[in-house]
């Protein structure tokens, strides 16, 4: 895509707004060192500093001393958004925040818009669009697992694996077309047998990838876990003992949970969101009812779902219930716990594999839980693989996927280049939508309307 020339000089807040020991301002375009050097006074003029060092010296809005501040000069093309940027670190003041910004705005500076800093480091070639958007999703991190996808992405390891199946199939395209010039002397340029191989191998990659971002999802906003189980089998119990708090009410009385409760916790460096549900039974009482209605779909949003059994009362009915429910949800990652193992004299009543002990009420066996939750996405999963967490670029590689397929059935058929062309290059399309080699103002307005402004 062709990239932007800038005229105009942005200036923002880059650092949280509110009142705090220091903050930072952040300049970048052309006039950045000019605006900035026409109100700094300090031992060097920053109009001939070199890049990437940085300067204490006092700001002045006329004869008015404003504050005393750090400007940290950053040379084109060697900064984050590729043009002149200046960072000045001035006391966090919310008084002083405010007249630099004015005074700044006064000296030929505009404020800039949500994420229109990244914006241009993307439009300038300094990162492409995949990484941009992993930068919102380093900011909004709250977990390991989140923030370790968000780097990888913002390093550029999944941009390449993207560019390079798009040279790849966009090498092939070009023979492709180049086939049509000859039409009349039935020629072939592509090798169609190391074409249905590169098919092949960029499907299991895209594959993979799209099947990732199950995952990837749940890493970025929370992995959600169903607590599941029937009444008074100590489901509250338990959420509360997650969450070291008494998030749930608890009681002796069938029924008490009558709607879903939810809330984040983080282990092991992931972030779980434990839904507690209604006790699973049938009842006449109407409020109840919707209560279990919504507890059935969360069990079905959910990527985990935790089976709460009362070890002291499983009599043959509960038994055949449980089953039932465990053939339902088998395709689900189900947890089978025994709760109130603290209270049984005897044997566990039946024996079920992989089932844990534990007492929500005296936490004994939590640990154990919370380490098969984590086995789930175990942290070299995320570690060790490309982890798909954008639902846009899902879609580019859904896209993608399907017109991979339907070149391999025009190869099988013996269809003409012309028609394998167009399928290949709207396969090459997708995954340039990804990395922003394609695209739209209204895509990019999307995008980085959702960064902070200052970033």
């Amino acid at each position: 895509m062709i990239r932007d020339t800038f005229n105009d000089t942005i200036a923002a807040l880059s650092t949280p707004a509110g009142v705090g020991a220091i903050a930072l301002v952040r300049l970048s375009g052309p006039d950045a060192v000019q605006i900035v050097s026409g109100v700094f006074s300090g031992r060097s003029d920053l109009r001939k500093v070199a890049s990437h060092t940085a300067h204490f010296g006092t700001v002045f809005d006329g004869e008015d001393i404003l504050d005393e501040v750090v400007a940290t000069v950053f040379r084109a093309p060697h900064s984050y958004t590729g043009e002149d940027v200046v960072e000045i670190a001035c006391h966090g003041s919310l008084f002083i925040q405010q007249r630099l910004l004015e005074l700044l705005v006064r000296r030929g500076a505009r404020l800039a818009t949500g994420g229109e800093f990244t914006k241009r480091a993307f439009l300038n070639g300094r990162m492409d669009l995949s990484q941009a958007e992993a930068v919102a999703d380093l900011i909004a991190s709250e977990s390991y697992a989140a923030h370790a996808t968000a780097v990888s992405q913002m390093r550029g390891g999944y941009s390449q694996r993207i560019s390079g199946l798009r040279g790849q199939l966009l090498e092939f395209a070009s023979l492709v077309e180049l086939e049509l010039d000859f039409s009349d002397q039935d020629v072939e340029f592509a090798d169609r047998t190391r074409l249905s191989a590169l098919l092949s191998e960029v499907r299991g990659t895209l594959q993979q990838l799209a099947d990732s971002f199950s995952l990837g999802n749940a890493i970025r906003n929370g992995i959600p876990v169903a607590i599941a189980g029937e009444p008074n089998v100590g489901k509250s119990t338990l959420l509360n003992a997650l969450l070291g708090e008494e998030k749930a009410i608890v009681s002796p009385i069938a029924g008490t949970t009558r709607d879903t409760i939810e809330d984040r916790i983080t282990i092991s460096g992931f972030v779980f969101r434990f839904i507690d549900t209604a006790g699973l039974r049938s009842t006449d009482d109407t409020v109840e009812r919707m209560g279990i209605e919504r507890a059935y779909h969360k069990i079905e949003q959910a990527s985990v779902v935790i089976c709460v059994l009362d070890a002291t009362d499983f009599p043959p009915e509960r038994r055949q219930r449980f089953f039932a429910f465990r053939d339902k949800y088998r395709d689900k990652r189900l947890v089978v716990v025994w709760n109130k193992v603290d209270e049984l004299s005897g044997a566990l009543p039946v024996d079920i594999p992989g089932a844990l002990s534990i007492s929500a009420r005296t936490g004994f066996g939590l640990d154990a839980l919370r380490q098969r939750l984590t086995d789930f996405v175990g942290q070299g999963e995320v570690s060790d693989r490309t982890i798909v967490t954008n639902a846009r670029h899902y879609d580019a590689l859904v896209r993608a996927l399907h017109s991979i397929d339907c070149v391999e059935t025009g190869l099988s058929n013996g269809l003409s280049g012309d028609l394998l062309a167009v399928d290949l290059r709207q396969a090459i399309d997708a995954l340039a939508e990804i990395t922003g080699d394609i695209t739209d103002d209204d895509i990019l307005g999307s995008i980085f309307s959702k960064f902070c402004i200052g970033k």
